[in-house]
């Protein structure tokens, strides 16, 4: 059968179980665009191309699957390298697809061209440039068996325009060979041993939950770990809903403005089991004053990892379900979890656990999350309103942050029960995240009431894809904690600048959120008393046909506590001075 290029790559995606491609056409890309018309696959049209890309991560995010993105040569390639770069630090699995001048017309400056494989090499698994119509169905193929194993993360293909208009003689491959890319997936039994004798022997363990988990489908097998054990768990701002909130050995959310109770569990600790973790600076603080005390066992699909940051005493290269899964095998053959030694094997008498986890009660009863509940505004308390919004959505209400105070409130404040009900930038902090993600995750679970808080820096940014949500009837939430400034950094140069604010303010008016978001054809809402609050929330919920964006006026003076400063160990965290009970 023969098909042209253009046809070959859609029945390609096709064949990979696409659903719905969020871009955005142009010349490079055209010939890609007219056989979509006859495709099952659903298209987004977006209204720029870093949208598209942080809605193909917002689906990626909530479904597990790689979300896809195809945009045109030159500045619609260059528009999604953001995005790109966002899921590289985040190991989301992405597909992207950039038109590309003729291959005759390439390195000579044609109209729209760039050197998109190069700009994009960087922040990539990998990516392709297809000079050969031929290749297309093996190029997808590889593009997505990159994108889905190992580490998951972006690839990118770049398809000229010659190529898209050649014919193929369509085939689709029966396999993928990769010889330079064979990714682990099982954990060598040696140390997985290893590392059960160091968690028998531990008094005061903590493990430290990251986005990993998630990636690798582990939630369960992590619970049932931490049941078999009886080890508190810290889940970091990647792995939030990875272990519930609810549960009594979830310690919340550890780092830079985690928890007291978290950061300090951390430190005190003698063992930490990372597992899909990568001790990012904000977690650690200063390195050399990071967890003094503690041995490290390191699980990580990525080799890389292991050793880049912190050596581990055991490192275990290893997708992390099955890590997990070997190691609550490996810690019943000794007698910890449940069961008797294995015959053979000798037993081990555990160090009671109970002193540590009365210590860690005891910091989460002297040192709670805190702010002034007494005065919920005007201007409205932000926390206040992440509390109202969290008791009055659905239990799996799927929530999505940009970046910045709104963020860590957000984390801190809301109780995540599921996983896969947290979308947010964690390594990149790409502001204008939220509200297309959360449109991609609307896309990719369709049936969840899906809420973004946002920031009004951060919404001023890609706002525009609530014209994408509208025509596309995505009825996404978007609240906005509308402070007037650039919350996080006057929060700095409160605290670190001698409060000189350098270009830090917004203006709550300016522009008017309500009217902006009715003339995106949304419901516009504005709240300014606190017993606006939950009627407003409950008339968004009731909205099913069309986004609604509530500019909620908050308090430019609240600050996000705890604190780790930068720089500094993680022992000087900063709680609350007003209304924290003591800290350092």
């Amino acid at each position: 059968m023969k098909l042209t290029g253009a046809q070959a790559l859609i029945k390609s995606l096709e064949q990979k179980g696409v659903e719905v491609i969020f871009g955005l056409p142009g010349g490079a890309i055209l010939p890609v665009y007219d056989p979509i018309l006859d495709s099952s696959i659903r298209h987004v049209l977006v209204r720029h191309e870093q949208g598209a890309g942080h809605m193909a991560e917002g689906y990626a995010h909530v479904t597990g699957r790689p979300g896809v993105a195809m945009v045109t040569s030159g500045p619609g390639a260059t528009n999604i390298v953001t995005p790109l770069a966002d899921a590289y630090m985040d190991s989301v699995p992405l597909v992207v697809i950039t038109g590309q001048v003729a291959t005759a017309a390439i390195g000579t400056d044609a109209f729209q061209e760039c050197d998109t494989t190069g700009v994009t090499m960087g922040v990539t698994k990998h990516n392709w440039l297809i000079t050969d119509a031929q290749d297309i169905p093996r190029t997808v193929a590889e593009a997505f068996h990159v994108a889905t194993t190992g580490r998951p993360g972006p690839v990118l293909i770049d398809v000229p325009k010659d190529v898209s208009n050649d014919l193929v003689d369509w085939y689709w491959p029966d396999s993928v060979e990769l010889p330079g890319y064979q990714p682990l997936t099982g954990a060598d039994p040696a140390l997985v041993r290893e590392a059960a004798e160091l968690i028998a022997r531990s008094a005061r363990p903590v493990v430290y939950a990251g986005g990993g988990i998630l990636k690798a489908r582990a939630s369960d097998a992590l619970g049932e770990l931490v049941q078999r054990t009886g080890i508190p768990v810290v889940t970091t701002l990647m792995a939030r809903g990875a272990f519930p909130d609810d549960h009594p050995l979830c310690l919340g959310m550890p780092g830079m403005h985690g928890n007291y109770t978290a950061v300090t569990a951390m430190q005190k600790s003698d063992l930490l089991i990372a597992l899909g973790s990568r001790f990012d600076d904000r977690i650690t603080g200063k390195l050399a004053a990071f967890a003094p005390g503690a041995k490290v066992i390191h699980v990580d699909i990525d080799p890389a990892e292991l050793g880049k940051v912190r050596k581990p005493d055991v490192g275990i290269a290893a997708d992390c379900r099955l890590a997990i899964e070997a190691l609550i095998d490996a810690l019943a053959a000794i007698g910890v979890g449940g069961g008797a030694p294995a015959a053979g094997t000798p037993g081990h008498s555990r160090p009671d656990l109970a002193p540590w986890t009365a210590q860690i009660r005891a910091w989460q009863e002297q040192f709670p999350l805190s702010y002034d509940r007494a005065a919920p505004g005007p201007p409205l308390k932000p926390q206040y309103v992440v509390e109202a919004l969290r008791d009055n959505t659905p239990d799996d209400t799927v929530l999505v942050a940009g970046v910045g105070q709104h963020q860590m409130w957000a984390s801190q404040y809301w109780r995540f029960r599921h996983p896969y009900t947290w979308v947010n930038s964690g390594g990149l902090g790409t502001m204008g995240f939220a509200v297309p993600a959360a449109i991609g995750a609307k896309v990719g679970r369709p049936g969840a009431t899906v809420w973004a808080i946002d920031g009004d820096g951060c919404f001023q940014m890609t706002a525009q894809e609530l014209v994408t949500a509208s025509a596309e009837r995505i009825p996404v939430k978007i609240a906005i904690l509308n402070n007037a400034y650039l919350g996080m950094v006057r929060q700095w140069q409160e605290m670190f600048y001698d409060e000189r604010y350098s270009e830090v303010y917004l203006s709550p008016d300016l522009p008017d959120y309500v009217g902006w978001a009715e003339a995106m054809g949304c419901v516009g809402l504005r709240v300014t008393e606190p017993e606006e609050v939950v009627p407003a929330i409950e008339k968004a919920n009731d909205v099913d046909d069309r986004p609604v964006v509530i500019d909620f006026r908050t308090d430019a003076a609240e600050k996000v506590y705890p604190m780790v400063p930068a720089g500094a160990s993680n022992d000087e965290i900063v709680v609350d001075p007003l209304h924290g009970q003591g800290g350092r």
